[in-house]
């Protein structure tokens, strides 16, 4: 288990945290913590404000690969693959890579990449519908943060269970009393979120052995 920015290459989004923190209301994020049309393409207020593939989780996709070692015949499970971007650029980066995702949001696999059609299951990261070992590699981006603390406990041992080798997750963190404070100001979805020692405790007690790292509001 080791810490490792995967995402190092994801360009940064723009935030305002100002605005996000005087829209949101109760009603927002029950809104947005229903992942459907609001959350990924409404208004800003409610979520991404539009998530339309881009390509710019192509050089991701190639870290993953490489930091894995992943080869053509090897099988990753993306959960809480939205709308499949990471899967279909871990299929261009590496040409017969056995790149699957998981959702729980219908709207999102209903919307789908083209190319990611067939490889995208609807179903929840704490209740995994696969056996045992049924993936060389699972990542997980910012998505077992969603839960409550049982609930990411659950999620982490499921990704436990299902990788054969490796894994990856990451999730809402902050190291500072200002960073926590923006991410409280900024964040809709997540349910559960702590310190970085707090996490790697939450890990320890799930049994997760996989790589991990954060996602911090700056």
């Amino acid at each position: 288990m080791a810490e490792v920015d995967l995402l190092r290459a994801l360009p940064k989004s723009r935030r305002n945290i100002t605005q996000r923190g005087e829209a949101k209301t109760p009603e927002t994020i029950a809104l947005s913590r229903e992942y459907g049309e609001l959350y990924f393409d409404g208004p800003r207020e409610y979520g991404y404000g539009g998530y339309r593939y881009d390509g710019r989780w192509r050089p991701v996709a190639k870290d993953i690969i490489a930091h894995f070692g992943l080869a053509a015949g090897a099988r990753i499970l993306d959960v809480g693959c939205a709308k499949g971007f990471l899967v279909k650029d871990l299929m261009l980066a590496e040409p017969g890579l056995q790149a699957f995702g998981l959702d729980i949001s219908r709207y999102a696999l209903m919307h789908c990449e083209p190319e990611v059609v067939g490889r995208l299951h609807l179903g929840s990261a704490d209740a995994l519908p696969f056996p045992d070992k049924s993936f060389d590699c699972v990542v997980s981006i910012n998505t077992i943060h969603n839960f409550d603390r049982a609930g990411a406990l659950r999620a982490l041992r499921e990704i436990e269970r299902v990788s054969r080798q490796s894994s990856f997750v990451q999730v809402d963190s902050y190291r500072t009393p200002e960073q926590k404070s923006l991410f409280e100001s900024w964040v809709l979805t997540a349910k559960f979120h702590d310190y970085p020692q707090g996490w790697i405790e939450v890990f320890a007690e799930a049994g997760y052995t996989g790589d991990y790292h954060w996602t911090i509001v700056e």
